[in-house]
């Protein structure tokens, strides 16, 4: 299936099943979970089927002998799982068009999690009798129909798409509250590229999961760059989540994605299972910003937090109630320093945080201050404004290197401003296409030296400029001019072929020295270093001269031209007020 196959795919499975949203008896937060879980039946039947022949000749071959396996124990190993007859998708979809499909579908999810431990509680079982309204019993129905439109031939990888999809458009959807459980899954391919996470046996962590996007990226990143399967099944993810609605998805994702690991329903403030302090090779998240309710007593003795310090009010603080619970005044350097402290001596880690934190004062200040002179601070990224849901304003994206301290980079960071670079997806919401990710990517790799990485990606796109066309009508077929624009991107900015300073885009800041960070008060703020491009305009001194004379000409006929209106306005309103 080519992309552009895939994505009128994925655009028509979700305009079906939104128009049908309407009909459903079910909050817009609700209605995720009914269609996910259809997908799950309906990526569980086709990889099933598709090895069913498999299985089947591997159960006769040995049947009777000293190795005779069960069909459930051959399946287990070939797809990860048993699917029962009665979760046959045509089972479902062959039974009658009434309230009784919903009797169909929570037998079917109820049958696979008794056949498969590991899925116990995970799917939606509940739900579907409010896709039966009395009013359109064969609602249910018509949503099971859509998902049958999944050609039987789909992959993993496809379904894993399809799924992150429609998590992608819920979280669209619900606004400010779908952002809880979904971080774009362009922002965190970037923080995948960046980070480069490597296969075999390795531990990530991610102790704000949601739906687990950053573990399938990162996954998928190891696939795509050639990890062998025995590779990627030592690569163990260990998610925390605390909304147990969202610990399914994510579960779900997980299943549906291939990716070994496991989620814990929790609250990673107030619970460690996975003891997590210097622990993990990788720890990606998007947590949530700006949270002040954590107590204090609760963390304060916990080395995932107190080993950077704990953020805390100030003690003469008229606001203390002494009956009252002391809490932190902004738990962002509590993720802050949890990600730090759960790396091993080898670890990096990527995060997503409020831009805020880069410049926080206070007790927030020392513990910034603590990590830029260990070294363990390696990237900082500002964000374009609008990629998140649930944030309008720019993010920032936060790396973190153990190695670091250890190299004659412990005294800088890179710093990369990234507002400008986005595609707009629509009014309120913008994105980055799969060139802007390497294009930015291709930065750190460069300041990590790997000079092959430009040369390799002007090769691709250079390779891909010979097969296009000059001109189409298709959106989605990139032509000559579009690929000429990203090699000529890359070459104006690194001209040499290797990592320089660029004004507005990226620069690597001393600590010491003259604008360096510690002259900055330890700002981590990319537009502090960065800079700001002035475009040339080609005027002379005296054409600028006489070209803002004849602006502000301009500005004071219109101030006066509002004038003469307010006037009009206010003699009308009298007038027909007959004052």
């Amino acid at each position: 299936m080519t992309d552009t196959e895939l994505k009128k795919l994925k655009d028509r499975l979700w305009h079906s099943a939104d128009v049908l949203r309407a009909s459903a008896h079910l909050a817009a937060n609700k209605y995720g979970q009914p269609i996910l879980g259809l997908i799950f039946l309906r990526y569980a039947d086709i990889l099933f089927k598709q090895h069913k022949e498999e299985i089947k000749s591997e159960y006769e071959k040995f049947k009777g002998g000293r190795m005779e396996k069960s069909i459930k124990e051959i399946s287990i190993e070939k797809c990860g799982f048993f699917l029962p007859e009665c979760a046959y998708y045509d089972a479902i979809n062959d039974a009658p068009d009434d309230a009784n499909k919903a009797i169909v579908v929570k037998k079917a999810m109820e049958e696979i999690e008794k056949e498969n431990p590991k899925m116990d509680g995970v799917l939606p079982k509940e739900v579907y009798a409010q896709l039966v309204p009395e009013e359109e019993p064969e609602l249910l129905s018509n949503i099971v129909r859509i998902f049958k439109d999944i050609p039987e031939n789909c992959t993993v990888d496809i379904f894993g798409e399809i799924y992150e999809y429609f998590l992608g458009n819920f979280a669209l959807a619900e606004g400010k509250d779908g952002g809880t459980f979904y971080t774009p899954a362009t922002v965190v391919r970037y923080m995948v590229e960046v980070l480069n996470p490597e296969p075999g046996d390795k531990k990530f962590l991610d102790p704000a999961c949601g739906s687990g996007g950053m573990f399938v990226q990162a996954a998928r990143y190891m696939h795509n760059h050639n990890a062998s399967e025995s590779e990627q099944m030592k690569f163990r993810c260990y998610g925390v989540e605390k909304e147990p609605d969202t610990v399914k998805l994510a579960k779900m994702n997980l299943l549906l994605n291939n990716v070994r690991g496991e989620i814990t329903e929790a609250n990673s403030f107030y619970s460690d299972p996975y003891n997590a302090f210097e622990g993990f090779d990788y720890v990606m998240a998007n947590p949530p910003f700006n949270v002040d309710e954590v107590v204090v007593d609760k963390v304060i003795d916990d080395a995932r937090f107190n080993t950077y310090g704990v953020p805390r009010n100030k003690t003469n603080s008229k606001k203390k109630v002494s009956d009252k619970k002391e809490t932190v005044p902004n738990a962002n350097y509590l993720w802050i320093g949890y990600f730090a402290s759960a790396l091993n001596e080898n670890g990096r880690a990527a995060l997503v945080m409020a831009n805020s934190a880069s410049d926080a004062s206070g007790s927030e200040y020392d513990i910034r201050k603590k990590m830029i002179d260990e070294g363990i601070i390696s990237q900082m990224v500002t964000l374009p404004s609008n990629m998140f849901s649930s944030v309008t304003l720019p993010a920032t994206l936060w790396f973190f290197d153990k190695k670091k301290p250890n190299t004659d980079k412990k005294k800088e960071v890179l710093f990369i401003d990234a507002r400008n670079v986005f595609t707009q997806v629509d009014r309120a919401h913008r994105k980055f296409t799969d060139e802007q990710i390497k294009n930015l990517g291709v930065i750190s790799k460069l300041y990590n030296g790997d000079t092959n990485a430009l040369e390799n990606l002007l090769a691709e796109y250079n390779n891909s400029l010979q097969q296009a066309p000059e001109e189409s009508e298709d959106k989605e077929v990139l032509t000559k001019a579009y690929w000429n624009s990203q090699i000529e991107w890359l070459n104006e900015r690194f001209p040499n072929g290797v990592y320089e300073d660029v004004i507005g885009l990226c620069k690597v800041a001393m600590l010491d020295g003259e604008d360096g960070i510690i002259d900055q008060d330890y700002s981590l703020n990319a537009g502090r270093y960065v800079g700001v491009v002035i475009e040339d305009d080609g005027m002379t001194e005296e054409e600028f001269k006489a070209e803002m004379l004849g602006l502000n000409k301009d500005l004071l006929n219109l101030n006066q031209e509002a004038k003469e209106l307010e006037k009009l306005i206010s003699d009308n309103l009298k007038g027909l007020l007959g004052e």
